[in-house]
């Protein structure tokens, strides 16, 4: 279970502070809505790491995740901007989540991209992609990563309405057969309707249970 608990950030000059009370168990999608400027992104920047609290716990089956690096702590980001590197192929792109001396990366790889749906895409650059296909290849990097929180923030809001729909089923499927626990932040109703387990509206900087 990854558990926020009183996960509290005062901006400083700000006279609102931020407290996150939430919970994701494996195999979960929480979905975090809230108008913009609520600080959903900085939701995500705590746990990720890249944001310091003032106080509070954050926790991932009983272990401490504050006292972790962002880069050792076990969770992928996926942004409305998939960062891929554009001048190299999809496959070196997928390589940079491997260690160098990986033996077996060609292989990791190749299933990686034939599970997202992009079996025969390794070879081409990503700057000659579609916006949908480099969402794929991120979670394809997020698979070879291996770690089991999977932070989404407004992931499918640049795509078309058919593209995001079957980013979503995606994003579902490899869920449920990884387990992992999936956080997304989101203004987007049809990411409630076809993704949330549990629903959180963010306001005033407190979460609120919402019903589905």
């Amino acid at each position: 279970m990854l558990e926020a608990e009183q996960l509290t950030f005062a901006q400083p000059g700000q006279p609102l502070s931020y407290v996150y009370d939430l919970q994701v168990a494996p195999g979960e999608i929480v979905v975090v809505t809230g108008i913009s400027g609520a600080g959903k992104s900085t939701l995500l920047d705590l746990i990720a790491g890249f944001l310091s609290p003032t106080a509070g716990a954050l926790s991932l089956n009983g272990d401490d995740l504050l006292v972790l690096p962002p880069e050792k702590r076990p969770v992928s980001i996926l942004f409305q901007q998939d960062n891929l590197f554009e001048h190299l192929s999809v496959a070196k792109n997928l390589a940079l989540a491997l260690p160098a001396n990986d033996r077996q990366a060609k292989e990791k790889i190749a299933n990686a991209l034939d599970e997202v749906g992009l079996a025969d895409y390794g070879p081409r650059r990503a700057h000659d992609i579609s916006g949908g296909q480099k969402q794929r290849v991120a979670l394809a990097r997020t698979l070879l990563r291996q770690k089991p929180v999977l932070l989404l923030d407004e992931p499918f809001a640049s795509l078309d309405d058919e593209t995001a729909r079957e980013m979503r089923a995606l994003v579902r499927c490899l869920t449920d057969a990884n387990q992992w626990h999936t956080l997304i932040v989101s203004h987007a109703k049809e990411d409630v309707r076809q993704l949330a387990d549990r629903l959180y509206n963010l306001f005033e900087g407190r979460l609120n249970p919402e019903v589905l």
